[in-house]
């Protein structure tokens, strides 16, 4: 049988073309099934959500929603830091949401973005809105409800199995929890083990969501004077701020400190403190200096100074079935629970507000003051084991190297069919 020379070429040159068209999709990786990342809901797009008194100076970057009452005597701004799809994303664009009353003193509260919404009185002074408008209205957020829901979430959040492999490693004053599982890593930690950390140092991959389940009633960061934390997405460990976190944020928008039985949380005000926190029972105590780097999920908050909320919301994947329950990826949930909870009981009563709070001189300003930003130890440059960063795998080119070699030899011996051919026909 005699082949043309261009029907030969033609067939090499498609099968080489289908090789490498094929190849990247083998290099694709699904998507986990089986979690959500609209766990909790309303709560979920405020930086503090607030069942009590919310007593706090000077500003908030994201938004703020308070069932109690809102103390804001020191000055307050609200808002600068959201983008205009997150204020459409609240309910009735407001990212100052007050059920009770809200008290401004000789200072103004200030919302830079989005609108206001007070259930009862506002005193001294009318709020500032930059974009947005003001209403009268108590029932835009049914708080108790929403409490619930959160208290129901946590408790069952608390029972999820550790992950296989996660270690938590107390060595002197310096407490490690490092993990290995891409999707999701569950820590367990006694609130009195995590009181005796002045540096904690987690260690996942980047991308990973990460829980740590504190129990205990009560954990006071300054029990230990806990002065850092620092992460890791595989590389070296980053000491967290608002201007610097490991893997561009990576691991610090998807850490969850979940509290489920604690009614007392106190942060350390030498230390930022990256990642949402969850103590629906809790009353929040910040300090005077150094934010949170993530939300606030808290039954009453006192903060001044430094001690801000920045907005780094959390955009981990949770179980929408927790407590051990997580469906294998590819399976479907049977229920969502944070639908349709249990009854916890009644809400904590409103905490007053503090007499010694201090009031910082001045407006609150615009921009957030970004909080304690001291150099990493010596140790925290160390490169983490198994980091996996930069890795051929991550470019897909591991798949296409081979199919590149094939299709050469697969060419090589075409042209040898093709001069067979020839000579056959010249003779």
């Amino acid at each position: 049988m005699r082949i043309s020379t261009t029907a030969a070429l033609a067939a090499l040159g498609g099968a080489l073309v289908l090789g490498l068209t094929v190849a990247p999709a083998a290099q694709a990786t699904p998507t986990p099934t089986g979690c959500t990342t609209d766990a909790f809901g309303i709560a979920g797009k405020y930086g503090e959500f607030v069942l009590g008194d919310d007593v706090h100076s000077p500003d908030a970057e994201g938004a703020v929603a308070v069932g109690g009452n809102a103390d804001f005597r020191g000055g307050f701004s609200v808002a600068n830091e959201l983008s205009a799809a997150e204020v459409d994303a609240l309910p009735g664009r407001a990212s100052l949401v007050v059920r009770g009353d809200l008290l401004n003193g000789g200072s103004a509260t200030v919302v830079m973005k989005g609108n206001a919404v007070v259930g009862g009185k506002v005193t001294d002074r009318a709020v500032e809105l930059h974009s947005g408008a003001f209403s009268q209205k108590a029932d835009l957020i049914d708080f108790d409800a929403e409490f619930t829901k959160l208290r129901s979430y946590s408790a069952a959040l608390a029972e999820e199995s550790t992950t296989s492999g996660a270690q938590v490693r107390l060595d002197g004053n310096r407490l490690t929890l490092e993990g290995g599982d891409s999707v999701r890593n569950v820590f367990s930690v006694p609130a009195d083990q995590l009181e005796k950390a002045k540096e904690v140092f987690i260690k996942v991959p980047a991308g990973a969501t990460t829980i740590v389940n504190v129990s205990g009633q009560n954990y006071d960061m300054a029990a230990a004077g806990t002065t850092g934390f620092f992460l890791s997405g595989g590389q070296d460990f980053v000491l967290d701020d608002k201007l610097q976190s490991t893997s561009e944020g990576k691991v610090r928008a998807k850490l969850l400190w979940n509290f489920p039985d604690a009614t007392e949380v106190t942060k350390n005000s030498q230390a930022a403190w990256p990642g949402s926190v969850l103590a629906p029972k809790a009353h929040l105590e910040l300090g005077t200096a150094a934010p949170v780097n993530g939300s606030v999920w808290v039954a009453s908050l006192h903060g001044s100074g430094g001690a801000e909320t920045h907005h780094f919301p959390f955009t981990g994947c949770l179980p929408e079935v927790p407590g051990g329950k997580t469906p294998t990826p590819g399976t479907t949930p049977a229920t969502t629970p944070a639908t349709t909870p249990p009854a916890t009981g009644t809400p904590s009563a409103p905490v007053t507000s503090p007499s010694e709070s201090a009031a910082p001189s001045g407006s609150p300003s615009g921009s957030a003051t970004p909080g304690t930003s001291s150099p990493a130890p010596s140790g925290s440059s160390t490169p983490g084991a198994g980091g996996g960063e930069g890795d051929l795998a991550s470019t897909g080119s591991n798949g296409t190297i081979p199919i590149v070699i094939g299709g050469a030899v697969v060419l090589a011996a075409g042209a040898g069919l093709v001069v067979a051919a020839r000579r056959r026909k010249q003779a």
